[in-house]
């Protein structure tokens, strides 16, 4: 298991604004562990914080844009991209404006700052999807399609298609992400001659030049759009390549089309918020499609965690046994609902039970129809959790514990003769005072069956 990283200290670039065409200052700034990527816009009253999720996303116009509560961030993808292909986790960006910079519309200068600032390994286990199953979004208007397939890594492959000859077809492939910066990083944005157009007329691209975007000539130009275009570029002269691109700019690679849309899917991904272990297929990507299945991704992550089941070796040695227990706890039979303790730690606790017709209870509910209690269940994740607060004393013999409260009780499944229960347990505010306010789930046959917010109380035997 990796450990989650950031950076050593804080790094400030500079650069102009692709669509405002103004001076940005963008600051990488150390965050602590499970923070993930932020954006802040320190230019603003109280320098509001987006974070790069996927739900912000409000559209996908000449990159990819987010906005929380009013506030925007544009063309985030060439930042997150260095950051997921450096494997650094934790990240606060600070920005003086509502972009980062073009810089020369790759993510090359965002990794030399990122590298300058040193990273560094924080404690915390990186947290990691990895695909189980296929999982695919297609846009039917587009023809773009996106797929994850298992895999032992990350990879990604896209194959650009856009129906011009003077671009082609193009495949690209990362097969691992350590190659981030020597094959993708410096790969740069691109625009078709037509699409220059528009944006030029709109004025929606005054920070643009042919140092920041490859322009392939899709058509022939008039001698009005040539005036735009020196303009616009602040040339005295302007002519196509054999290669069919704008002058003044030679192609890093042949298909540095196709990797940059590679980058530009690696940036957009990182709005699922989670790390993938998986192969990424992309058919024609674009902003829209990448942050579509990005929202897709995330939603099956948080459903799966919801719903996850955590699963311990039984086989194992236990941390406490029967005897352990009772050392600690009051409770003893018929009443003692817990035999072991698998895990403990300052903030949680695992427990474990075996249920067997023996159990009392099981004499009145129900006669013929054997079914624990519902009550039993919570009281032996109290029980559990008994523990957890107990071990935060010197002398837990002269303690006993006493229940305060309950909330969002719920049993999903029955529990029967024969089947094992595990508890976990897990702390929502630290132990003052001896009152402990934690999580608690109860499972048995990989199934959750039980949970609820519990509060207790120990307090010194008279």
């Amino acid at each position: 298991m990796n450990k989650q990283r950031t950076i050593g200290k804080e790094v400030t670039l500079t650069g102009v604004g692709l669509h405002t065409g103004e001076n940005v200052t963008l600051k990488f700034v150390p965050a602590p562990e499970n923070h993930g990527y932020a954006f802040k816009r320190v230019d603003l009253k109280d320098e509001p914080i987006i974070e790069a999720d996927a739900s912000y996303v409000v559209n996908t116009q000449r990159g990819t844009n987010l906005e929380k509560h009013g506030v925007k961030i544009q063309t985030s993808e060439h930042v997150l991209a260095a950051l997921v292909g450096l494997e650094i986790d934790n990240v606060l960006i600070e920005l003086n404006a509502p972009e980062p910079p073009i810089m020369d519309g790759s993510s090359k200068f965002f990794i030399t700052s990122l590298e300058d600032a040193g990273i560094v390994e924080q404690e915390a286990i990186r947290e990691e999807y990895i695909v189980k199953d296929v999982i695919s979004y297609k846009d039917e208007a587009t023809g773009s399609e996106i797929t994850v397939i298992p895999s032992d890594s990350y990879m990604v492959t896209t194959m650009v298609d856009f129906g011009t000859k003077v671009l082609g077809t193009q495949n690209a492939t990362l097969e691992k992400l350590s190659d981030f910066k020597t094959e993708i990083a410096d790969a740069r944005t691109f625009s078709f001659l037509h699409e220059l157009e528009a944006l030029l007329e709109h004025g929606l691209i005054k920070g643009g030049d042919l140092n920041n975007a490859i322009v392939y000539v899709d058509k022939e130009i008039s001698e009005e759009t040539m005036k735009k275009l020196l303009k616009a570029f602040n040339k005295d002269k302007l002519s196509v390549k054999a290669n069919g691109i704008l002058d003044n700019l030679t192609l890093h690679q042949p298909n540095e089309a196709a990797r940059h849309k590679l980058l530009d899917v690696i940036g957009d991904l990182a709005l699922a918020g989670t790390r993938i272990r998986g192969k990424i297929i992309a058919n024609k990507p674009g902003h829209y499609v990448n942050t579509q299945f990005a929202k897709k991704i995330a939603k099956i992550i948080k459903l799966e965690k919801r719903n996850k089941i955590p699963t311990y070796d039984l086989t194992l040695p236990p941390l406490m046994d029967i005897h352990q227990i009772m050392d600690m706890l009051p409770h003893r039979p018929p009443f003692l609902l817990i035999d072991r303790i698998l895990e403990l730690s300052d903030t949680h606790v695992v427990g474990m039970k075996n249920v067997t017709m023996n159990e009392p209870f099981f004499v009145g509910h129900f006669p013929g129809a054997p079914v624990m209690p519902g009550v039993l269940q919570v009281e032996a994740m109290a029980q559990t959790g008994g523990v957890l607060v107990l071990s935060t004393v010197p002398d837990p013999e002269n303690y006993l514990t006493f229940f305060m409260k309950m909330d969002n009780v719920k049993f999903k499944q029955k529990v029967l003769p024969g089947d094992t229960l595990t508890f976990h347990c897990s702390l929502i505010t630290p132990i003052r005072r001896g009152i402990c306010h934690m999580q608690a789930y109860a499972y048995a046959n990989n199934k959750l069956v039980c949970e609820a917010e519990l509060m207790a109380q120990i307090a010194k035997k008279k």
